[in-house]
C-alpha cells in the first residue's frame, strides 16, 4: 500500500532527530496505514509544505526574499554592464580559445 512521492526529481535522504515518543507514534500510524514510517514522514512533510505555501506570512517573506534576489541580480548585471564591451568580448574570446 505504498504511495508514490509527489513532485519530481530523485528522492534524497534527510536525517531527522525525534523523541522516542514521537517515533513510537509514527510507528503506530505507519502500522495502521500500512505505510512505512519513512513514507509517513514524507507524506506529513509534503502536507506541511503545501499548507505552509498558502500561509500569508510565508508568502510575504518569500516576496521579500525574491525582491532581495532581484536587487542583487540587478547590481551584478550593472557591474557587468559597467565593464567596457571590449573587455567583455576579450574575456569571451579567451574562454572560447581555452574551450577548444
Amino acid at each position: 500500500m505504498s504511495e508514490q512521492p509527489t513532485g519530481t526529481g530523485q528522492l534524497r535522504t534527510l536525517a531527522v532527530r525525534i523523541t522516542e515518543d514521537l517515533r513510537a507514534q509514527l510507528d503506530v500510524v505507519a502500522q495502521i496505514t500500512g505505510r512505512s514510517t519513512t513514507e509517513e514522514i514524507r507524506v506529513a512533510l509534503e502536507h506541511w509544505v503545501e499548507k505552509t505555501k498558502s500561509d500569508p506570512a510565508i508568502l510575504q517573506k518569500a516576496a521579500e526574499i525574491r525582491a532581495d534576489i532581484e536587487r542583487e541580480a540587478q547590481t551584478r548585471r550593472n557591474a557587468i554592464s559597467a565593464m567596457s564591451p571590449f573587455q567583455l568580448q576579450e574575456t569571451a574570446d579567451r574562454r572560447c580559445v581555452t574551450d577548444i
